[in-house]
């Protein structure tokens, strides 16, 4: 179900979803996102900002990563902030696990959430909802962040995003020449992209079937690809 109101990575970094607003969605971009964008390319809404954040946190204990709290809130607005610094201006959110406690505790108003019942499948689930929860919206591309990765800030989205071109465009995050995130995936290729994506898997065997078409951008100089998935990653929250 699509309203208004994890994370689909593998450890390479492979990824691998218009109604109104609903009760529980407040708030615009933070200031948690420091500086602005390197570049911002494509008229407004032609690329729009995804946020995978429906993983329970398995290893850390059954909290959700997108309930963590970064700056004083919780992770889930600074990947919502993040985006909308870079230029996206419609952002779907997808959430699955404690999904009320994330409306409720979150600013996320003039975002489109995406409740996703499957998650406990894995990450192509998300993707997948994700995906789907663009059709019709008119973006033409999917700027895709991971919930758990508050070290790759606006800049670094910026870039990425400024790789788009046209329905066919793909691109990514590279650090130090290899792939990570955020992932940008043109709208000719979503199809594609949610037919392979099961499990926990992602989009991870299309990109490497495609990998001859993915524009890399090399971020390692703006960002930081770390995950937070364990006890010991807490650390890097601030």
């Amino acid at each position: 179900m699509t309203r208004t109101d994890d994370e689909v990575s593998g450890p390479d970094g492979d990824i691998g979803p218009d109604v109104a607003a609903g009760p529980g969605e407040v708030a615009g971009p933070t200031d948690e996102v420091a500086g602005p964008t390197d570049e911002v390319a494509g008229p407004t809404g032609e690329v729009a900002g995804l946020v995978l954040a429906a993983g329970g946190g398995r290893r850390l204990g059954g909290r959700p990563k997108a309930l963590l709290t970064h700056r004083g809130r919780p992770l889930v607005e600074h990947a919502v902030a993040v985006l909308r610094t870079a230029g996206c201006t419609r952002v779907h959110v997808v959430l699955g696990a404690r999904s009320g406690d994330v409306r409720e505790r979150a600013r996320l108003a003039g975002c489109v959430l995406v409740d996703n019942p499957g998650w406990e499948e894995g990450m192509g689930s998300s993707l997948r909802a994700g995906l789907d929860s663009l059709a019709g919206s008119g973006a033409r591309a999917a700027l895709v962040c991971l919930v758990d990765q508050p070290g790759i800030g606006a800049r670094a989205a910026g870039r990425v995003r400024a790789a788009f071109k046209d329905d066919t465009s793909l691109a990514a995050a590279a650090y130090d020449g290899v792939r990570g995130h955020p992932v940008l995936f043109g709208a000719a290729h979503w199809a594609g992209i949610a037919a392979s994506a099961t499990g926990d898997r992602g989009a991870r065997a299309y990109l490497k079937e495609h990998a001859a078409e993915i524009t890399l951008v090399e971020c390692g100089d703006v960002a930081q690809p770390y995950d937070i998935d364990t006890e010991a990653d807490l650390a890097r929250l601030e």
